[in-house]
């Protein structure tokens, strides 16, 4: 259960049931993925997913957490896609294209999760949030880094905060170049035009080079 400040103090909130959620997120998605984050309403929301406000306000004190939670919940399914899918690989070249490979994936089959998180969303709003400062993918990044670093793949001078950061770069420049061209393609397909210069950064240089 999550706490929550109210005039009354500090109160339990209740986690929303699966089949709540399965009603309420698609709608918030498909919502906030079509329209300005300060366009869309609560009763917009209700009216989509067929949820009653007293539903909604039971398990979110906001629009704004109902969404950012939506977002966390989302972008957590992605790095433990990545984990799984990471298991056999040998190469940390071949590693990281997973990585992206499997983050672009997501965002192909839940295009409202990389129009909001990246489209929608304005940024000053997100920082306040808790979830914005999350540091999943960083955690990766460390295990990946010290996997690397004893292969000789890894350049020791990469940090995971850089590796990360990196990440989200590519990330969120693809979906804006595919949002703004009309999401005419995939966003798998954009892998190959960043991956050699991410991998070129983030390499072990070789004997004699800096």
């Amino acid at each position: 259960m999550k706490k929550v400040s109210t005039k009354k103090g500090l109160q339990f909130q209740p986690p929303m049931p699966e089949k709540l959620k399965d009603r309420l997120y698609p709608a918030v998605l498909d919502l906030f993925s079509q329209k300005d984050f300060h366009q869309v309403q609560i009763r917009e929301i209700c009216k989509r997913s067929g949820l009653s406000p007293s539903t909604i306000y039971r398990y979110f004190t906001s629009k704004e957490e109902l969404l950012f939670t939506i977002l966390d919940e989302s972008i957590s399914q992605i790095v433990s896609l990545v984990r799984v899918h990471l298991q056999g690989l040998e190469s940390s070249q071949e590693i990281f294209r997973k990585i992206f490979w499997v983050s672009m994936d997501y965002y192909d089959r839940n295009p409202g999760v990389a129009i909001t998180a990246f489209i929608t969303v304005p940024m000053r709003t997100w920082m306040k949030e808790a979830s914005f400062a999350k540091n999943d993918f960083l955690s990766v990044a460390r295990d990946l880094i010290r996997l690397g670093l004893k292969r000789k793949e890894i350049d020791p001078r990469v940090q995971p905060e850089q590796i990360r950061d990196l990440y989200y770069m590519y990330c969120h420049r693809q979906i804006q170049l595919w949002y703004y061209h009309g999401m005419k393609w995939k966003l798998v397909e954009t892998i190959p035009r960043f991956f050699g210069l991410f991998w070129k950064t983030i390499a072990a240089r070789p004997p004699g080079k800096k």
